[in-house]
């Protein structure tokens, strides 16, 4: 038997009134539920990933040299990396049809520090987001952020220059939450500290892509507005959709742009 607020019912009894209970629809149209598995499902890839590439001490600073890493990060065009014996690997770039890269490398960090931050944002802002947007929204603002940036990496960034990490997606939750504050009136002070703090850094320390974390904070900001400012009626859906492929085919035109001057 189990306990109920009134005496006690069987399994058989619980089960049965549990399969009545409607779906919790989030705010903005999505599905909404009480643990937010997207948000804990990528911070368990991003944890996963680092392990599979990263080895000894390749934990604190990161292990470029890893075949994995190698194979994942983001890497404009064909590149010499070193391959931890001394000797080096040439790896082919995004202009050489290594598309892929441009999301794979969203999941990849140079360390544990460098992970711990992003998934402490992630941790963060994720579960507010996930339970406003829904399930599907707020992973194709999440995946969408981290392409944004890394596209605009790709455009701008030296051409045989390794990035990696999830700071454009991270970046996109912080674009997304201060826009998702001002639709509902919060105090938006705290998440706009943040941004500029963190932009700040991003100019003034060597070794940080700025340019990931700009594509990814003004793609997650575009995606929260076209998600939380669409008409609340029927066709809500169709509106959200139609600005989530705008912002990708303006993603995929970074890339295109890219890949014709490389080549």
């Amino acid at each position: 038997m189990r306990e109920a607020s009134v005496g006690f019912q069987c399994p058989d009894c619980v089960k049965q009134g549990g399969k009545s209970v409607r779906p919790v629809k989030a705010a903005y149209g999505g599905r909404a539920r009480a643990v937010p598995y997207v948000t804990y499902t990528l911070i368990a890839i991003n944890v996963v990933m680092l392990i599979a590439t990263t080895s000894g001490s390749g934990i604190i600073s990161g292990d470029i040299s890893n075949p994995v890493f190698r194979k994942l990060a983001l890497i404009p065009t064909n590149t010499l990396l070193p391959d931890g014996n001394g000797g080096g690997v040439l790896e082919h770039g995004v202009s050489d049809g290594g598309y892929y890269r441009l999301l794979t490398s969203t999941f990849l960090h140079f360390g544990i520090i460098h992970l711990a931050l992003n998934m402490y944002g992630l941790y963060l802002l994720g579960p507010a987001l996930e339970q406003a947007f829904g399930q599907v929204r707020f992973a194709a603002t999440y995946l969408l952020a981290g392409l944004a940036g890394a596209a605009l990496s790709y455009l701008l960034g030296p051409q045989h220059e390794v990035a990696a990490g999830a700071s454009g997606a991270v970046f996109g939750l912080f674009g997304a939450f201060y826009v998702l504050g001002r639709h509902r009136n919060f105090d938006v002070s705290p998440i706009t500290t943040t941004i500029l703090l963190n932009l700040v850094l991003s100019f003034s320390l060597s070794g940080i892509d700025w340019r990931g974390h700009v594509g990814g904070l003004v793609a997650g900001a575009a995606l929260s507005w076209v998600i939380v400012y669409a008409p609340a009626n029927k066709h809500r859906s169709l509106y959200q959709l139609a600005g989530i492929v705008a912002v990708a085919v303006v993603v995929v035109g970074m890339v295109a742009v890219r890949t014709s001057q490389l080549s």
